[in-house]
């Protein structure tokens, strides 16, 4: 039983459930047989990650209707119709002027100019330059702005891409990008983030990091133990949102002079939160905790240029596959490394990303070009981007920004996150707060909140959920009156005492019949690792989004009543502390050890 064939049947069973479970919560009937999206797209694009032939040519249309009224000077029509192309999109838009490379040559790293299948209609290099100061004149004429990602305007096909945005209406609506950061102890997780959302470069000696640090043990051992939350901030122009640092700034200013969460919020049109995990093997389930939490749009695993693909990164890239998240690889530290050793890192790289168990297809991102192109489809077609950086010289850095700015917002997947069903918001962190009181921070899985909304909170440990009311609201330590699915806040709860509310919790509208919790559930998994049997009664510690606890195993369907590596089993588990909210088709993985298994919930009983 592969994992691959295996992974695409969870992805059924949970589009199928989250079908019939929205079906239910509407009250129409769900579709019999749903296949995900997702995996349809697959299907169709052939393996070298060529889109099928209608690429959103609806779009593509609009695009060219709207060059065309340029061309003859009607700015008003063309006004309205660059309005409607930005704010269908989440109040951003990427705007190709030109003929477009095939993605096959262009992934490859091969010279484009020559390769057949270009898309899009062919323009002169003066058509292109005028067009371009058009579209900049009606975006500006709407307040919004404009930035050049890519320009030639040499060789067979002149062409440009224009990043149009609009500023967001309020703080409530800045769209996030969440971005886990995964890799080896010392591949450079901290000191690139420090880099990136600070500003100045490295100076190779760590001096980057330390503003990322949250506890002493860690400026001291340069190790991070916590799961570290950095974010970064866009302009509507898209430039990155920096404290103003000297490059010549030691260590403790680096430190000092960082800009707050709510100012950066107040001045970005769009917001990358990177889930800086840890390392170290020590702190493996803090950083499984993150991931599977964290419900990250990407996953960044660093691989140091020196050190090569050791240790836990190839750990933190088998998680990330298991849970189907889509992975971008950066390679560190290439000012310092020889360069046959760089080769064969990136040789290791590509050869892990290829093999049966990955199935990626690696691009390396060696322009602003590829860059573009694939922050857009290497979710969809299995791609693998692929960036080698540097932190003292800053190498590569723009490339991988550019990437950044460009990914699509994770609130904007509305097949996870719906905002017309029912509140769900699942606790990952929990605070008690001077003058505040207890404060939990989380995601919104589906629904809107507001303050002063009365809510329900549980299971508690006799599966019981007690009624509070959202006293005040933050996101991103700026305060916030609402909230909607997809975003990442943190709620103040009215006369609740810190020790009643515990991570996995969930958070429901108030109702009078509140959710079910669940202490025996049914679920099929495949062990990935075991070194010798499991039997009944076996215990491990099951990662089920914010739920994290020991389960129990009451039976399984194996006629033998023994599970090894490779096996593929109906299994039924208990909680054993206390019932959790779960619901059927969602995604679990669990270990204990060396130990582990994935799987998805099919009953519960």
């Amino acid at each position: 039983m592969s994992l691959k064939s295996f992974q695409s049947e969870i992805q059924e069973i949970y589009a199928r459930e989250l079908a019939r479970q929205r079906g239910q919560a509407s009250g129409t009937p769900a579709p019999r047989n749903i296949h995900s999206k997702k995996t349809q797209i697959l299907e169709e694009s052939n393996i070298v990650g060529e889109p099928p032939p209608s690429r959103d040519t609806g779009v593509e249309d609009e695009v060219e209707a709207v060059l065309a009224l340029l061309s003859i000077h009607d700015y008003d029509r063309a006004r309205t119709s660059v309005a409607q192309l930005i704010t269908g999109r989440k109040g951003e838009y990427i705007f190709r002027i030109g003929c477009r490379p095939p993605h096959a040559s262009l992934f490859a790293g091969e010279n484009v100019d020559g390769a057949t299948g270009w898309s899009g209609v062919p323009r002169t290099d003066v058509e292109v330059t005028a067009l371009q100061s058009s579209v900049t004149r009606v975006v500006e004429e709407l307040g919004g702005k404009i930035s050049v990602l890519f320009e030639t305007t040499d060789g067979h096909y002149p062409r440009a891409t224009l990043l149009l945005r609009f500023p967001p209406p309020s703080i409530e609506l800045v769209p996030e990008v969440r971005c886990a950061v995964v890799g080896n102890v010392d591949s450079g997780k901290s000191t690139t983030l420090g880099v990136l959302t600070r500003g100045p470069l490295d100076d190779g000696r760590g001096r980057a990091r330390v503003a990322l640090f949250r506890h002493k043990h860690e400026i001291e051992t340069g190790r991070t133990s916590s799961v570290g939350m950095e974010i970064l901030g866009f302009s509507t122009a898209g430039t990155p949102v920096l404290p103003n640092i000297l490059p010549s700034a030691d260590a403790d200013v680096i430190r000092r002079d960082k800009l707050g969460w709510d100012e950066i919020s107040a001045q970005s049109a769009k917001i990358v939160s990177f889930i800086d995990l840890a390392g170290h093997e020590r702190y493996l389930k803090t950083t499984l905790y993150g991931l599977t939490s964290g419900a990250p749009s990407c996953v960044i695993l660093m691989v140091g240029a020196n050190a090569g693909l050791i240790g836990m990164s190839k750990e933190h890239l088998a998680i990330a596959l298991a849970l189907s998240v889509p992975v971008v690889v950066c390679i560190t530290k290439i000012d310092m490394t020889p360069p046959n050793i760089l080769d064969e890192t990136t040789k290791q790289v590509v050869k892990i990303l290829k093999s049966p168990g990955c199935r990626k297809t690696p691009v390396f991102v060696n322009s602003m070009e590829v860059a573009v192109e694939s922050s857009q489809t290497f979710a969809q077609y299995k791609l693998c981007p692929i960036f080698r950086i540097s932190n003292v010289t800053g190498e590569g850095l723009n490339h991988f920004r550019t990437f950044l700015n460009l990914l699509p917002s994770s609130e904007a997947d509305t097949e996870t996150f719906t905002v017309d069903q029912p509140l769900e918001y699942s606790v990952t962190d929990v605070w008690s707060v001077p003058y505040v009181g207890t404060v939990v921070n989380g995601i919104l899985n589906s629904g809107r909140v507001k303050t002063g909304d009365s809510v329900l909170f549980g299971p508690d440990s006799n599966g019981h959920f007690m009624s509070t009311v959202v006293r005040s609201m933050q996101r991103k330590r700026a305060d916030v009156a609402t909230a909607e699915a997809g975003q990442c806040v943190a709620l103040a709860l009215k006369r609740v005492k810190r020790a009643a509310v515990r991570k996995g919790m969930v958070i429901v509208h108030k109702t009078d019949t509140p959710p079910k919790a669940t202490r025996q559930f049914e679920g099929q998994v495949l062990i990935l690792y075991h070194n010798t049997t499991m039997q009944r009664n076996y215990q491990a510690m099951l990662h089920c989004g914010a739920v994290r606890q020991t389960v129990r195993i009451i039976s399984m369907d194996n006629p033998e009543g023994v599970l090894r590596t490779g096996d593929r089993a109906t299994v039924q588990f208990e909680f054993i502390t206390q019932p959790e909210f779960v619901k059927v088709g969602m995604k679990l993985l669990f270990r204990e050890g060396k130990t582990k298994g994935l799987g998805v919930i099919t009953r519960l009983l």
